[in-house]
């Protein structure tokens, strides 16, 4: 057993419970519209700027750009909530990145539509076992993925997100350091692999890019010879053996633009979508499979707790207050340091 395997298998993740994909009510297009605008007016009159993840609804990311805000991944979302104005930011997302916009802009209203919207890759990364890990390699670089809480973003000398995790563990690599990664093994391992480094991998995983089947994948593909496969680096090894790209959602949707395919299977959270479409609206969009065996389909392709923004609640928040994002000072300012060192390392790579 190598050390890698070793760490892999020393702690499990407990069993996630897992929240029904949520069924909101239907709206008229009518009805959609006038929410838009009472929601509009809302973030006007309280300073506000709509920051919205690429995985939440379309509607909601539509609305995030008709009002000046922004739709990302979360290094954009975290980079734009430092340099907009805004005194409020409304995080449509989930919880780690309202996290990581109050870390960054202690002094501004952090609300979220649903603070209990979390992530699997961050609930079952604790911070306390995590910190136990870290003390049995202390002669690591400890990296966290952008997936994880407040406290274990404290505890790291690096954050990450999947589209500046290479170029960071390529740089770190260079310099002979040795790399603690968490929390997601399947990302980890794909680093590993492409860049050579050393590094010890937490356990963890994305409910969405596990259910990826590589066997479903192949067949079709056969179906669809002339697509293109993009495949979230979150997704088991299989999986991303087959890809054209792998790549952040970010890179993905650059692909879909660039590319000369006229299909492309998509293997990440479906929501994703509707950016493509908007950028690309003659190619073809076709959902990677998830049937298979072992597939459970707690996903199928979409993040359930994404699913927990919704115009109504984000109405709700604004109209009514509360779900302010609050993280402790000193945890904060301990956190911001990471996250920082990513900013700043990306703004230099911005300017090469």
């Amino acid at each position: 057993m190598t050390e890698t395997e070793h760490t892999i298998a020393s702690f499990q993740p407990s069993p996630l419970t897992i929240p029904p994909h949520p069924e909101w009510p239907p709206l008229s297009t009518a009805e959609e519209q006038e929410l838009k605008r009472k929601i509009a007016e809302l973030l006007q009159k309280q300073n506000g700027v709509l920051v919205a993840h690429y995985y939440t609804d379309g509607r909601i990311q539509d609305l995030a750009e008709q009002t000046g805000g922004c739709v990302a991944d979360s290094l954009e979302m975290a980079r734009f909530g430092t340099m907009h104005p805004a005194s409020t930011l409304v995080v449509a997302g989930v919880r780690f990145m309202g996290e990581t916009a109050k870390i960054l802009n202690n002094e501004k209203r952090v609300i979220m539509p649903d603070p209990a919207a979390t992530c699997s890759l961050d609930e079952n990364c604790p911070a306390d076992a995590f910190s136990a890990f870290c003390d049995d390699y202390p002669d690591h670089t400890v990296v966290v993925y952008a997936n994880t809480s407040a406290a274990v973003k404290a505890r790291s000398d690096w954050v990450v997100t999947s589209g500046i995790a290479l170029p960071i563990i390529r740089h770190l690599a260079a310099d002979g350091k040795k790399i603690i990664w968490a929390p997601d093994r399947h990302l980890g391992s794909y680093i590993q692999q492409e860049t050579g480094a050393d590094m010890v991998l937490w356990p963890g995983s994305c409910i969405v890019h596990e259910e990826f089947r590589a066997v479903a994948l192949q067949r079709f593909r056969r179906l669809h010879p002339e697509a293109a496969v993009l495949v979230h680096p979150e997704s088991p090894a299989a999986v991303i053996e087959q890809a054209d790209v792998v790549g952040s959602t970010t890179a993905l949707i650059k692909a879909v633009v660039s590319l000369p395919h006229p299909s492309f299977i998509v293997a990440t959270d479906k929501r994703i979508f509707n950016k493509m479409k908007q950028l690309a609206p003659t190619k073809i969009l076709l959902e990677a499979p998830t049937e298979g065996e072992g597939a459970t389909c707690v996903s199928c392709a979409r993040c359930p707790w994404m699913g927990m923004n919704s115009l109504s609640n984000l109405y709700e928040v604004l109209r009514y207050g509360g779900r302010e994002i609050e993280v402790d000072a000193d945890l904060a300012a301990r956190a911001r340091i990471p996250i920082q060192r990513m900013l700043d390392f990306a703004k230099q790579l911005r300017t090469r």
